[in-house]
């Protein structure tokens, strides 16, 4: 009598092959779906590799491959003389570590922004999970650069052949001492060279022993907000600003008061009347985004507050080596004399943001627990874009870099100036500037402001609105919020030319 045939435990059409990948890992992966789901439950007998291979018109080898790995991750089990078995429920439920089983998730993790909105439905939330859906970071406009996108610099200018070549040279024969685990606060090299580099075009009195790397700006500022910050304490910022030093401090618990900024910077007068505020974020060099620098008699006022309150500032000076008439103003970190100031520094408007390079001048009695805080969060930062960058500095290459970009920011200020429409309606003239890589221009209301942006995404041309700058709760009536951004150092006068041609077009 013959032996019946075996019945698969499953409808084999369900597992579709594509022979030009990889057939093992395709079945391994179609095998686990199967008893992750529930398809194939606890304790169900699969067939022989043969009898498998047979069937899916395979080379036992390839089911052989697909088996092991389903045994090496604990899916499934041999009995001796029996055949094999999907795990035993409770084995595999322990092994998996939760008690999800049999609806575990079958593929990567498809998280999007998106699902943020179901965190506290789906799951047990937290407070910061809960302030981060409000406050999360809306991201950066991302492609090749275009007139005229906001907090961009030159990249077309960049000496990226010397770049390679300091590269080139640090990994044909590195250092063993730095591939380990280096210094928190960054590699002692670069932090002289920044220190140097800020007495002399600063007038900053600072060491290599204040200075701690970070990954740019952003980290920088989220590092202040990690350690300087109680939940529940106050924190003022300009208004309107850079939005995502306010979300960094909300997420850390803060509460985010918005002071507002005239023709000569953060309003200190208002800031005093806050209460229970410690710690001001201000960029005094050029604000971010009105344009405005904040004069000296502001800059005392904010100093004198700070040792008021035994707080802290936060300088942000994002764009301070663009002025361009004379050199860049002395920042308040060279005024301060109590220690209350906190000098954010970015690499990224020199070079390219993606270099993600920064660094915090501190207060002697911060940079031990700052750098004790990065190294619990990311232990130091990537060694070689360190070294290049000092080697690029030790050589003369930045200074250089920065008169180069200084006079070709200069020359497309220039363009945008000449060439800005005039006549549109509820438009402003394009005002002086002195300093900076943008530009605030006024609108006469909000509604027009709207209009004015659409036209202009219309027709390929990037145009920011200043509401967006705003806090949601400001005391400001709306229109008064209304107005354009425009960086006008990302592209060749060439592209800024063509750009005001349309945008002639389009607004009128």
């Amino acid at each position: 009598m013959s032996e019946r045939p075996f019945v698969l435990p499953f409808d084999p059409a369900g597992i579709v092959l594509d022979p030009r990948r990889g057939l093992s890992q395709q079945l391994y992966l179609a095998l686990r779906a199967r008893v992750l789901d529930g398809r194939l439950s606890s304790g169900t007998r699969l067939p022989a590799t043969r009898d498998l291979a047979a069937v899916l018109s395979l080379s036992r080898n390839s089911v052989v491959r697909a088996y092991d790995q389903l045994y090496a991750e604990g899916y499934i089990e041999s009995r001796v003389g029996d055949g094999t078995y999907v795990t035993q429920l409770k084995k595999l439920s322990t092994q998996l570590s939760t008690g999800l089983y049999p609806r575990l998730s079958t593929g990567l993790s498809t998280f999007t922004p998106e699902n943020t909105e179901d965190l506290s439905s789906s799951m047990r939330s937290s407070e910061p999970l809960e302030r981060l859906k409000i406050h999360h970071l809306p991201l950066p406009r991302t492609g090749p650069p275009r007139a005229f996108r906001v907090g961009v610099p030159a990249f077309d200018l960049f000496p990226f052949d010397v770049w390679a070549k300091l590269q080139a040279g640090f990994w044909r024969n590195p250092d063993p001492a730095q591939l380990g685990y280096g210094d928190p606060a960054g590699e002692p090299l670069l932090r002289e060279l920044i220190a140097a580099y800020l007495r002399r075009s600063r007038g900053m009195s600072c060491t290599a022993g204040q200075i701690v790397i970070t990954s740019g700006a952003q980290e920088a500022i989220s590092l202040c907000a990690q350690l300087l910050l109680q939940p529940g304490d106050a924190v003022a910022v300009e208004n309107p600003g850079y939005r995502a030093a306010g979300h960094a401090f909300a997420v850390a618990g803060a509460r985010v008061c918005g002071v507002p900024v005239d023709e000569e910077g953060l309003d200190c007068a208002r800031l005093a009347q806050l209460a229970d505020c410690r710690l001001a974020y201000v960029t005094p060099a050029h604000q971010y985004p009105t344009g405005v620098t904040m004069s000296l008699a502001r800059r005392l006022e904010l100093l004198a507050w700070a040792e008021r309150q035994d707080g802290w500032i936060i300088e942000d000076d994002y764009d301070g080596e663009y002025r361009y008439n004379g050199a860049p103003l002395a920042p308040l970190a060279a005024l301060d004399r109590q220690g209350r100031v906190l000098y954010v520094g970015t690499f990224g408007k020199i070079a390219f943001p993606a270099l993600r390079l920064g660094y915090l001048v501190l207060p002697q009695r911060l940079v031990e627990p700052f750098s004790q805080g990065r190294a619990l969060a990311v232990r130091h930062s990537e060694v070689s874009t360190q070294c290049v960058m000092a080697q690029f500095m030790a050589q003369g290459h930045f200074l250089r870099h920065i008169r180069r970009m200084r006079r070709a920011a200069l020359s497309r200020r220039n363009v945008l100036k000449a060439g800005w429409p005039t006549e549109v309606a509820g438009l402003g003239a394009m005002p002086d500037v002195a300093a900076g890589l943008h530009v605030k221009v006024a609108v006469d209301n909000f509604a027009r402001e709207g209009e004015l942006v659409a036209l202009a995404e219309a027709v390929g041309v990037e145009v920011n609105p200043l509401s967006r700058y705003w806090l949601e709760d400001s005391e400001v009536p709306v229109d008064k919020r209304a107005g354009l951004v425009l960086g006008f150092a990302a592209v060749p006068e060439a592209q800024i030319a063509d750009a005001l041609m349309r945008l002639r077009k389009a607004w009128r």
